[in-house]
């Protein structure tokens, strides 16, 4: 008899399923009545998104342990091939669920309001005119049909490009007899395409360059019969690989980044009404298989659209305007560098985004760099984005003769041509550059201003849980710290000097440093929680992060709860944990937040006999940020300040009846409703805070 894995080990969740769930929950977004117009179509398109950078990591790691350990078991009990399964038939039914909404409900209820993609049926002669103008003056001249025979080999596919395939008949000028070709769209194309109003009648009027392909294709292939157009996409494995030993890591990886659009195919996006021949033709090309296959009931690739979510339609369309406060003491500030060191040499500041401006970050930065006091700045960078004022200023710093340390994380997942310009731009100015360690991701949010002050050297730091990036800091929740503290501050240099030389590590006295003492501090903290329970004491636990699914952290919380502790968990995204499961983890609550913001700030509570510690964290509790990353977790020691998070992050998000979802024991998650006064925690925070 087949053994049940899932027996063998219950007590965990798989974490490519918890995935799909949490994507469940940002469908159910774009799926509700009360969420703007346009902001559930940018909710429907963030799933399309989310699902793309599954497959090219999540699927093909799960594709490269079913080829190589097919028969290891996971700590969720399940082999390769089963959590393939599970999770491949999640994906189908959550991608279904997305394009009947999109097709049944957003797309009429926007054309109320003017806004609507035009197909090839809607047009009239007169935008039939129109669109074949635009086809031939800059559509036709950057096209390439490729015709397949032995002279011409099926093309290399650029990794979620749109194709199409265009089955054929008749014979060419060279007399061949012609049968499929492939047609790739460039990316200097649009894909969509605004329709005058003049000409289509509608304010908001667009179409698709799909639409326009399949009216004009025969303009491509004259002579010839064209029996269909239909188009596709293929998802290639993204992750990139360097060895240990590398002796230029940028070098290394700009040459890994020119590959990574032409890794192995994960996955086939076909649309659905493509002829079963050529659906085969396209999985045999490129090895893949029909649970690969997906079949979609309009664009091959909906994040496409999501420039419609910013249209100007009507302010009850999208999400009321809100602009992030600016905090006393910095909207007293009159610009002179010195008020911002000042302020924070009088007492410790937190600034919780996108509630409060991230401003106060960049003033900090700037007053750094302009201060002729200040002879050090040192920072790390995980993602910043192009176009970057915090950069400009650290440029700036090194231009103006300052010492400037930046450690720059090359291997930020999908930013890292980003990073390497940053890198290569402050090299060019005389900036100390390090890439970290290699194997171990700097992850850790941390800027450290060392300034002379009365013939000493006086630090400043600002220390986070998210990026130092403007436009996420008004989308994502995050917590920031600035402080002087000697203690934080002295802690901060010393694991920049980790980062930038070499070394034996030294205690930090304050600080917990993944992969050294995070992992260890915090299962001692739990540990401290349960024999506080067993003794009969008051005992609670209070995490927050985007991610739980170390298993010993996890086997800590089951014991914690068996003990008796109390325990609220806020996990937005994975989680690899069971709540409520009775005999394990029934004094284990566990929720996720999905609204107007990404939450995505880390936040560690342990009730500590009262003394109640509070962790701001750069890290979520997985494997790699444990034990393959620098991280960090800094304590808040300001009382008052304390008292703020504790409230912010996890007092109003444990009353949240509109955004929150509960967890159960079985891995899904349902909407936590209840008969109180509604209470949405980002409104809440809008209001508290702004």
């Amino acid at each position: 008899m087949a053994t049940d894995f899932r027996i063998q080990y219950p007590n965990f969740i798989n974490r490519e399923s918890s995935l799909m769930r949490f994507n469940e929950r940002v469908l159910a977004m774009a799926a509700n009545p009360k969420t703007p117009l346009l902001e559930r179509l940018r909710y429907l398109c963030i799933v399309s998104s989310n699902l793309d950078e599954f497959f090219e990591i999540r699927i093909a790691s799960l594709k490269k342990k079913l080829a190589h350990d097919a028969k290891t078991i996971g700590t969720d009990g399940l082999t390769p091939a089963q959590a393939f399964d599970l999770v491949q038939k999640q994906v189908h039914e959550l991608v279904e669920k997305q394009y009947s909404l999109l097709n049944e409900d957003i797309f009429p209820k926007l054309r109320q309001y003017g806004v609507r993609i035009f197909k090839q049926h809607d047009y009239n002669q007169i935008m039939y005119d129109w669109a074949k103008q635009i086809f031939m003056d800059e559509i036709h001249p950057l096209l390439t049909p490729i015709g397949l025979d032995p002279a011409h080999p099926f093309p290399r596919i650029l990794n979620k490009s749109l194709n199409f395939i265009v089955p054929l008949e008749g014979k060419d000028a060279f007399g061949r007899n012609a049968t499929i070709a492939i047609v790739q769209a460039p990316r200097a194309l649009p894909r969509l395409i605004k329709v005058p109003e003049e000409v289509c009648g509608e304010p908001h009027g667009y179409t698709l360059l799909s639409t326009l392909m399949q009216l004009f294709v025969g303009e491509i292939f004259p002579g010839l019969s064209v029996k269909g157009i239909y188009q596709w996409r293929v998802t290639r494995n993204s992750d990139l690989y360097l060895e240990e030993e590398v002796s230029d890591l940028r070098l290394a990886l700009q040459g890994e980044l020119s590959q990574r659009n032409f890794g192995n195919a994960v996955r086939l996006e076909v649309i659905k009404d493509m002829p079963a021949d050529l659906v085969s033709f396209l999985q045999k090309e490129f090895g893949l298989e029909e649970a690969d296959t997906y079949y979609t009931n309009g664009s091959v690739n909906l994040t496409r659209i999501m420039p419609l979510a910013d249209i100007d339609v009507g302010a009850e369309l999208n999400f009321s305007p809100y602009t992030a406060s600016l905090p006393a003491p910095f909207n007293k500030m009159s610009g002179n560098p010195s008020e911002m060191f000042e302020a924070i040499a009088r007492q410790d500041l937190l600034l919780h985004h996108p509630y409060q401006s991230f401003q106060p970050v960049i003033d900090f930065l700037t007053a750094a760099a302009y201060d002729p006091d200040v002879v050090a700045i040192k920072q790390t960078i995980y993602r910043t984005g192009a176009d970057s004022e915090l950069m400009n200023l650290l440029l700036q710093a090194a231009r103006s003769g300052k010492e400037v340390t930046v450690v720059v994380e090359l291997m930020a997942r999908f930013d890292e041509q980003t990073n390497i310009n940053w890198a290569a731009q402050l090299e060019e100015v005389g900036a100390h550059v390090v890439y970290g360690v290699v194997g171990h991701k700097t992850h850790a949010k941390m800027a450290l201003v060392l300034r002379r002050e009365n013939k000493k050297i006086v630090r400043y730091g600002h220390i986070g849980t998210g990026n130092y990036h403007p436009r996420t800091a008004r989308l994502y929740t995050d917590f920031g710290l600035l402080t002087s503290d000697k203690e934080i501050t002295a802690d901060m240099d010393q694991v920049f000097s980790l980062l930038t030389g070499v070394g034996t590590r030294r205690p930090l006295k304050t600080l917990l440093q993944s992969p050294f003492t995070l992992h260890e501090g915090m299962l001692k903290h739990i540990q401290h929680e349960i024999a506080q329970a067993q003794q009969g004491k008051k005992a609670k636990i209070m995490l927050k992060m985007n991610s739980l699914i170390e298993p010993q952290a996890i086997n800590a919380l089951y014991e914690a709860s068996q003990a008796g502790v109390e325990i609220d968990l806020i996990v937005r995204g994975v989680c690899g944990l069971k709540a409520g499961v009775p005999g394990l983890s029934e004094n284990i609550r566990l929720i996720s937040i999905v609204g107007r913001f990404l939450e995505h700030s880390r936040v560690f509570y342990f009730y500590n006999e009262g003394k109640e510690t509070v962790y701001l964290s750069s890290a979520d509790w997985m494997d790699r940020n444990f034990f393959r990353r620098v991280e960090l977790a800094c304590p808040i020691k300001d009382s008052h300040l304390k008292k703020r998070v504790i409230n912010e992050a996890f007092t109003l998000a444990l009353k949240d009846n509109q955004l929150a979802w509960q967890g159960t024991a079985d891995g899904r998650y349902e909407p936590v409703r209840n008969r109180r006064r509604a209470f949405n925690l980002h409104e809440q925070l809008m209001k508290l805070l702004g």
